[in-house]
Order: C-alpha cells, then structure tokens, then sequence
C-alpha cells in the first residue's frame, strides 16, 4: 500500500506485562517508544495507564495525532474495538467497548488489530517483504511476492497474514489465528504449547529433570544450548529442537494455503540459530502416502533467508523465455515454486507499531 504522506499515528503495543507507546509518520516511528507496566489492581487502574500513556504520546509530539492505532490481546472483537474475556489482562470480562472509551477521550479515530495481525502488515510493508523483493530485483530476477504469512514466538503463538498487500481480517476478527492448529506433538493439544515460552520451559524441565521452580528462562535455555552457559545442554537442544518441529508442521499447514513468504518475531525470534534451519529442512521433507511412495510436504521448495546460501537459492533466476504456439512470440516462463522463510527485518514491536500505522492509513482512506 502506498501510505498517506504526513499523518501521525498514536501506536501502542499491549502486552500482559506491559503497554509500549511510540509514534509513527511516513511509516516510521518518530519518538522515543516507552513502556507503562500493564498490571492494575482493577479495570480502571489498566484503563487509566492506556489513557496517560496516549496523553504523554501527545504530550512529546507537541500536537495532536491524526488517530490512535494499537494492537491489544484477543479475543475481541477488533472492527468495533471491544476486548473480550483476556487470560492475561484478566480485569477485561464481559466485553470492553475500548475504542470507544478512547475516542470520547481523545475526540479522533481508533483503530486496534492484535499483535500477529500488524507485526505481519509492518513487515509487509516496510519490512522482510520489500527487502526479499529489492533481493530479487538486484539478482535480475523478475520474480515478485505479494503474500506473507507472519508469526510471532513468545508468550504464546500469534499470526497474521497479508495477501496482495492486504491485511487478511477475516470475518469474526479471527483470521490467522495459528495458534489454534494442532499440536503434532502432543494431538490433544494446540501448537501454542509447543511453540511458545511455557512449551520451551516445559521441555527443558521434563529433560533435565530439574523442579519447575528451578528452570531458567528462554534466553538462558538458549545460552545452554549453545555451551556459554552452565545447564543441561542436550536438554536445552531437545526444546528447541521440539519447538521447530511443532512451529515447522503449522507452518506448512498455513503456508500451503497462503502460498507466500513467511516471517517470525517476536521473544523467541532471537533464538533462530538454534530452530530456524530444522523447520526449513522439515517443510521441504516428505510424506509416505498409502503407496508407500514419498510425496513432498509442500509444492514449493522453502530456503532460509538468514543465511547466505539460502539467499542465493531464493534470488537465483532459474526460469527462461519459451516460444507460444503458432507464433513468433516468446513469453517468459519459471517452473521453480520457492518460499523463503526469515526473521523480522524491523524488530517485532517496530513492526507492530507500522502495522498499527498503516491499518489506520487504510482505514482513514
């Protein structure tokens, strides 16, 4: 999309522990981004911090912005603004009509999307989409994408998806809602359990055995697993290992529908060195049919962006003019189907504050 020159946007990102605030103008942010703790002892208290924290937002700029545009934790029901039942945020019960609580306090629009919707419009946007295209173009290869899948690792499983430079918000505002998927892992499960800190935790204990109050965090698995930190290294290794192969089999699951490229944030997108390779070997593994017969998990080949030869694998030209029947004609043809699959170029919640800039450019027309 092409974004409306010189508005500013309000943005927040609204997380279980707490509310980050920043600006956004061309697509950029444009002040400092700040953090309110979003713990309170009642609604009002969690009210009263979104409220002072748009007011300091206004406060730095100096004006007014054209209109506020954040993302907050489902369920909800986005296109009218009302929260739901939150497991994180658990004073919002009943239903919260929010943005209208802050469009009679503010007297501008409101606009608010979830996380995995706006951290994949960010990155569609300004982020690993433009910059897989801008790879293309500089190899020569006339090969463009306009679909993305995002997801986001962290306190839980979030997605969203951007066809045709659109943000895909489905009908209930519940579309890309991947954590919802299967476990195949664990079947009784959804993927959110694997793929998720609690999932990297919950595997680090069962391996190492060690209490649940002793496990360290993700960051500190991560350090194991690598050997800079004193711990059970194979323990560590076996919960990354888990997470991609649960992360990889919703992918595909996803990917095989949406047919585009896939990009990952969020707390755990650091880690990728230790995940990142395995999902890709497993989306471009196979299944057994009834035959006995191999078949291939997907129809397009996947390559991984972090790495150098996965880069030269995506932006290699490999097609060629073909001659059309009956004439002397020759149209250009490339039989290769590829994915590629990388992590946030802009950090998730600068991606998340794009995002949240451009759904209210759209939505303002």
């Amino acid at each position: 999309m092409s974004p409306i020159k010189n508005n500013i946007i309000s943005v927040l990102d609204a997380g279980g522990t707490g509310f980050k605030f920043s600006a956004v103008k061309d697509a950029r942010e444009i002040i400092k981004a700040f953090t309110i703790p979003s713990a309170g002892d009642t609604l009002d208290d969690v009210l009263q911090k979104i409220i002072r924290g748009f007011r300091q937002v206004e406060n730095e700029l100096g004006k007014k912005p054209k209109a506020i545009s954040f993302s907050f934790p489902g369920p909800a029901d986005y296109e009218n603004g009302i929260i739901g039942d939150l497991e994180n945020l658990t004073h919002f019960k009943g239903g919260v009509p929010l943005k209208a609580m802050l469009e009679e306090q503010f007297q501008m629009p409101v606009f608010i999307n979830n996380d995995g919707d706006l951290f994949v419009y960010g990155e569609a946007l300004a982020g690993l989409l433009p910059q897989a295209n801008m790879l293309l173009e500089r190899a020569g290869n006339p090969k463009r994408y306009r679909n993305l899948l995002g997801l986001t690792f962290g306190t839980g499983l979030g997605g969203g998806i951007v066809c045709n430079g659109k943000l895909l918000e489905g009908d209930n505002s519940a579309a890309g809602e991947i954590n919802r998927m299967r476990n195949m892992l664990f079947t009784q499960t959804s993927a959110e359990d694997s793929v998720s800190i609690r999932g990297i935790k919950r595997s680090y204990i069962r391996e190492s055995g060690i209490r649940s109050d002793e496990c360290p965090e993700p960051q500190q698995i991560y350090e194991i697993a690598l050997g800079n930190q004193m711990g059970d290294q194979q323990a560590a290794l076996t919960a990354f290992d888990e997470m991609a192969e649960a992360a990889a089999d919703t992918i595909a699951n996803a990917v095989t529908l949406i047919d585009g490229l896939v990009v990952i944030g969020g707390g755990l997108s650091g880690a990728w060195p230790l995940y990142l390779s395995k999902i890709v070997d497993h989306l471009n593994g196979h299944f057994i049919d009834l035959q006995g017969r191999k078949v291939s998990r997907l129809e397009i080949n996947a390559v991984n962006l972090e790495t150098e030869e996965g880069r030269s694998e995506f932006v290699v030209k490999t097609g060629s003019m073909i001659k059309v029947p009956y004439s002397s004609k020759e149209i250009w043809y490339d039989p290769a189907k590829k994915t590629g699959i990388g992590i946030s170029r802009l950090g998730t919640s600068a991606a998340v504050a794009i995002g949240a800039y451009a759904y209210a450019m759209e939505k303002l027309g």
